[in-house]
């Protein structure tokens, strides 16, 4: 079995449209590129635990205030950490919140070797068939009534302690990975979800957008209703049939962006799979290039606003 066709099995409930789902490659790491290791910090604001990394010559050169969220790995995932370096190391100070509250997703397993007994084989999948279902369970945990709460007060304290960096960048910049990047989109538009409401004007309050600028790499447990009212330029890496972001589902958001006249991009990358965004290593050099190359379009993006 190929990493591609790993990354993109989802669970059993993923044949359910309306359903969350997410990828082995949200909840488990690559193995992290040799000898590369974080240079940042974890602090805590308001509380709440945050991956701090600045740039090497911050605070005496201006810096610009991003906001990465991540995958279900979390701020203590190497490869995150080393993620947020990279944004950093081109002059912004990043911090990488753990939205999650502690709650980081359980590990996936995988069978690697195509080798293995029968037995061996059939132990492994029960695992993995129970993986899935915890998998499933975390994700109804991961609601906006839990992790916009979150977000909301580090974005508050960051507003108080980092003023220099949101003043130099005139607000707050946004990255997101797999769940995270839902998140992203919820934080730039103009009215928040409160909870659930037979009033559906009820239900929601006109005080967005969070940030200025977001940039999304292989979304995950993302609706069409999602890009509805969102406000601040996008830009989207997306997966070739990527089955945790259908294409009916981007489609829809592309068409929701347009129909509101809002600035964005969208690339599609085939052959890689879900998740191939994230600092790691693979041995495939094409997904190595283009792991590259959607860094680049999503810094790109967010230097150009």
């Amino acid at each position: 079995m190929t990493d591609a066709d790993n990354a993109t099995r989802a669970p059993e409930s993923d044949a359910q449209e309306s359903t969350p789902v997410v990828g082995e490659h949200c909840v488990t790491d690559r193995p992290t590129p040799l000898g590369q290791s974080s240079t940042g910090e974890i602090i805590k604001l308001d509380d709440i635990e945050v991956y701090i990394s600045k740039p090497a010559d911050y605070p005496h050169a201006p810096s610009r205030l991003l906001l990465l969220l991540t995958g279900g790995t979390g701020i203590k995932s190497i490869n995150n950490q080393l993620q947020a370096d990279k944004y950093a190391s081109e002059g912004f100070l990043v911090l990488m919140p753990d939205m999650f509250g502690g709650d980081t997703a359980p590990v996936a397993t995988s069978i690697t070797d195509d080798s293995t007994s029968f037995l061996e084989q059939f132990k492994i999948k029960a695992v993995e068939v129970t993986k899935s279902f915890f998998i499933d369970m975390w994700l109804a945990r991961i609601t906006e009534q839990k992790v916009l709460p979150i977000l909301h007060k580090v974005i508050e304290a960051a507003k108080v302690q980092y003023s220099d960096a949101v003043k130099q960048g005139d607000g707050i910049y946004a990255v997101g990975y797999c769940i995270g990047a839902r998140f992203v989109l919820l934080l730039a538009k103009k009215t928040e979800p409160l909870g659930d409401s037979e009033d559906a004007e009820a239900a929601q309050i006109r005080t967005g957008p969070y940030i200025k600028v977001g940039a999304l790499a292989h979304p995950a447990s993302v609706v069409p209703d999602d890009f509805q009212d969102v406000s601040v330029p996008l830009s989207l890496v997306c997966v070739e049939e990527d089955p945790l972001f259908p294409d009916k589902v981007r489609t829809a958001g592309e068409d929701i962006m347009s129909n509101a006249d809002l600035e964005h991009e969208v690339q599609v990358y085939p052959g890689v799979p879900h998740g191939f965004a994230v600092v790691g290593e693979y041995e495939d050099e094409s997904i190595q290039d283009a792991q590259a190359t959607a860094y680049e379009q999503m810094l790109s993006w967010i230097q150009a606003h």
